[in-house]
């Protein structure tokens, strides 16, 4: 879950604004609109959508408080347009988006529609990279959605929503996990503290709303979503990458080692000297190696 007070970021020279970049809203399963952007590969080797590209596209799904606007978001996508085609998104109750924040449960559904569409646009092959809530998001996607055209296992969601029928296919062929939780409710730090003060409070959830732009939901999870380490074994064989910072202010470094070994060898992982906390915290150089995974095959 990314910081409710986001902390400056590194300095980049990529772009921010890329030719042929489109915007567009998505609908999910559950009925919410959800605003989306595709940037093309910028550096020539993919000629985007109009040209017929059917590279890998990235998709990137942010943590709390984040939106497809927000500068950390823009500019971890215009470092990963470097290597491929990328997807942006605001998760529901985040930025132009509809509906209300799950903090990570229903928000699998936004990710498959981004996913679903990236490979509507043509791309034989799409990696998710996910940061912070967005980290839990992807690790759960990829342990729900696991081959060409299955709909979500709706025991693991709060309430049923309907099968995506003939929509295009929502798996991931890879996973990206940046600075995730391990488990649910973890308070052991005081940021995590804070965090569940914004999102369990009727004064925190107008903070949140007012001070961060994210409209939480009231209600609590029923039935508690499978967790990150739960969700980890059921990725394989998809390719894993976990990555975390040794200076995470959130999550510590149990998080992702619980999460590693909960692979069972299915895992890479990368612990980041000096890094702290998710999209704000990854420089250039971090999210270029994370690119360079993604697009290997």
């Amino acid at each position: 879950m990314s910081s409710v007070s986001e902390s400056p970021f590194r300095g980049s020279s990529v772009r921010l604004i890329t030719p042929g970049a489109r915007r567009t809203t998505l609908r999910t399963d559950d009925g919410l609109p959800i605003e989306a952007v595709y940037v093309p590969c910028t550096t020539g080797a993919a000629p985007g959508v109009d040209g017929g590209d059917t590279g890998t596209a990235i998709v990137v799904a942010h943590g709390f408080t984040g939106s497809v606007d927000r500068p950390a978001v823009r500019r971890a996508a215009g470092v990963f347009a470097q290597r491929a085609a990328v997807i942006t998104f605001s998760f529901r109750g985040h930025g132009g988006s509809g509906g209300r924040s799950t903090v990570g449960d229903r928000e699998v559904l936004d990710l498959a529609a981004a996913v679903a569409w990236a490979r509507s646009l043509g791309h034989r092959r799409v990696v998710t990279v996910g940061f912070s809530m967005g980290g839990s998001v992807v690790l759960r996607h990829g342990a729900l959605y696991t081959a060409p055209g299955t709909s979500p296992d709706t025991a693991q969601l709060a309430r049923p929503v309907p099968a995506h029928g003939g929509r295009m296919a929502a798996h991931a062929d890879a996973v990206v996990a940046v600075s995730a939780p391990a488990r649910w409710y973890y308070r052991g730090t005081a940021p995590m503290r804070r965090l569940h003060w914004v999102v369990t409070r009727p004064t925190g959830r107008l903070v949140g709303r007012y001070g961060f732009r994210t409209r939480i939901d009231r209600k609590e999870w029923d039935p508690v979503p499978l967790s990150p380490v739960e969700a980890v074994p059921l990725i394989a064989p998809a390719p894993l990458l976990i990555v975390h910072g040794d200076q995470d202010p959130y999550f510590p470094l149990d998080h992702p080692r619980m999460l590693a070994d909960a692979a069972q060898g299915g895992a890479e992982l990368w612990l980041q000297r000096g890094m702290g906390h998710a999209e704000n915290a990854a420089d250039e150089s971090l999210l270029t190696r994370i690119a360079d995974w993604a697009v290997a095959e």
